[in-house]
């Protein structure tokens, strides 16, 4: 009997950890969204610093492949990752990104105690300030940890599967602030 407890609770803490992955991806995904869905989120730093929150110290976000090794190459550590972050949505960038959403598919998660990886495919449409736009997908294999009871993103890695354009405007409207979150 106690064999079939321990068993039980092993399923439970694996089902659980899968759980927290796939959320802590998702919050990851939603946080990266533009414009920026969080309510009360009252500017990009503090959506980085939120973002920054889901990473661990040691982690690593990396592009890899014949296209994204140059476009992104690797970060390492958390600083590393938030100077990434603060140049992609720098006030200066010319031009803009006003509109961004990530959607998942393919999702596979694996957990092994406190250590976990998921891969996703996720397709994006860009549209930037000056009119520009484009579809965006790539592969994520992407690697986390449980420390202090909480999971974090240990690994970021992204694979070009494709970039294509897209005719200039393609989106008739779109908002340039999310309201969804509002109570």
């Amino acid at each position: 009997m106690t064999d079939t407890v321990e068993q039980l609770l092993r399923r439970i803490e694996t089902l659980e950890g899968e759980a927290e992955v796939r959320r802590l991806q998702a919050r990851y995904m939603f946080l990266c969204d533009t414009p920026c869905p969080e309510f009360g989120v009252a500017d990009d730093a503090e959506r980085i610093d939120l973002i920054m929150e889901l990473y661990a110290e040691d982690a690593v976000w990396e592009g890899v492949g014949e296209y994204y090794d140059g476009q992104f190459g690797r970060l390492d550590g958390q600083a590393a990752i938030r100077a990434h972050f603060e140049r992609f949505w720098s006030p200066d960038r010319d031009p803009r990104l006003v509109l961004n959403a990530h959607y998942s598919t393919t999702e596979q998660i694996r957990v092994d105690g406190d250590t976990a990886a998921g891969q996703w495919i996720h397709i994006q449409p860009w549209l930037f300030s000056d009119g520009t736009s484009l579809l965006r997908s790539s592969r994520l294999n992407n690697a986390f940890r449980r420390i202090d009871g909480h999971w974090k993103i240990t690994r970021t890695r992204t694979e070009n599967v494709f970039v294509a354009p897209l005719r200039p405007d393609f989106a008739e409207s779109f908002p340039m602030a999310s309201v969804l979150m509002r109570p």
